[in-house]
């Protein structure tokens, strides 16, 4: 048994056991990953894979068990890797953050700016993404910081801390009627063709929320992912932006015009999640108190250090 075919086993599973995906990102060939699969099995004496011809269809219970047991190496190898740069280079290296396009674009600027004057020899890498491309970066420890609204914080093989907590705001030409119907009701706002990201992003949730809950069906004519490109059909006239209100930045001259929502949708809070339990080098602890100078640095490291996932996450109380 070697790292390679556990690597194999890992890999098909995110792949959805799709052996030309696993191969390309193992930098391999399908027939050496199919070599690989057929001698752990006979080493083993068990099926893994649920097969049907030449396709893998899943895994059998004893795959899923090996699976399990694959990953956890595979991450103690991963740490051992880590030792010696965590220790021997503190003040350069690389910083990669997962983050959405919002927070990239609107929040993360100023912090990385003073990151910089910190530790202007480490480099950055911003990787954008869904929440959930987060969640799957930060667990593959192909990122060690990520930055969402969403799904960070409901995934216990992370630990998540508050950033800020933010509200949506609505986005309409100034000559939009809305404008003169202030405070704007949620059974007002149904009327009107919506423009909002699409769901699982940037408060989603809570828009959805808000408007089933008073029995409305929002008439939302575009999702989209980028902030911008919502911005961009509201200035075409297409509909009334729902943004989070930090995007909301208007330039002088601009022909639109921001609404308060507080009273509309719920506040979300930007979480700041590190996959539990990975030695961390000490900027990773410093760019997370630069974000939020209220969190207590023992308390962060109390909990992405732990190696249970039975804690609750940390409550939004410092925001």
């Amino acid at each position: 048994m070697n790292f390679q075919q556990l690597k194999i086993i890992r890999e098909a599973a995110r792949c959805e056991f799709n052996l030309t995906e696993v191969a390309n990102t193992l930098f391999t060939s399908q027939s050496g990953v199919s070599r690989h699969i057929r001698d752990l099995e006979d080493e083993l004496g068990v099926e893994i894979f649920i097969r049907r011809g030449k396709r893998l269809l899943g895994m059998t219970e004893p795959g899923k068990a090996l699976l399990t047991i694959a990953e956890r190496i595979l991450d103690e190898a991963g740490k051992v890797r880590r030792l010696a740069d965590v220790f021997t280079n503190e003040t350069s290296g690389i910083l990669t953050i997962a983050t959405t396009h919002t927070q990239a674009r609107y929040s993360l600027p100023r912090v990385i700016k003073a990151f910089r004057q910190l530790y202007p020899n480490v480099r950055l890498e911003l990787n954008q993404g869904s929440p959930q491309e987060i969640v799957t970066m930060l667990l593959a420890g192909e990122a060690d910081i990520g930055i969402a609204s969403e799904q960070l914080v409901n995934n216990s093989s992370l630990a998540a801390f508050p950033w800020f907590s933010w509200h949506h705001a609505l986005l309409v030409p100034k000559e939009h009627e809305l404008v003169q119907q202030q405070p704007v009701s949620l059974s007002k706002l149904s009327q009107y063709p919506l423009i909002t990201y699409r769901q699982g992003i940037t408060g989603r949730s809570r828009v959805d929320r808000a408007f089933q809950g008073a029995g409305l069906r929002p008439d939302i004519v575009l999702s989209a992912q980028d902030s911008d490109v919502v911005k961009t059909y509201v200035k075409l006239g297409l509909g009334v932006g729902i943004l989070a209100d930090q995007a909301c930045e208007l330039d002088e001259g601009e022909d639109l015009v921001r609404l308060d929502a507080t009273h509309l949708f719920e506040a979300s809070t930007v979480w700041l999640g590190l996959k539990r339990g990975q030695l961390q080098r000490n900027y990773v602890w410093q760019f997370l108190e630069l974000c939020n100078a209220n969190l207590s640095l023992e308390e962060i490291k109390r909990q992405a250090l732990s190696y249970t996932s039975d804690e609750e996450p940390v409550l939004d109380f410092q925001i």
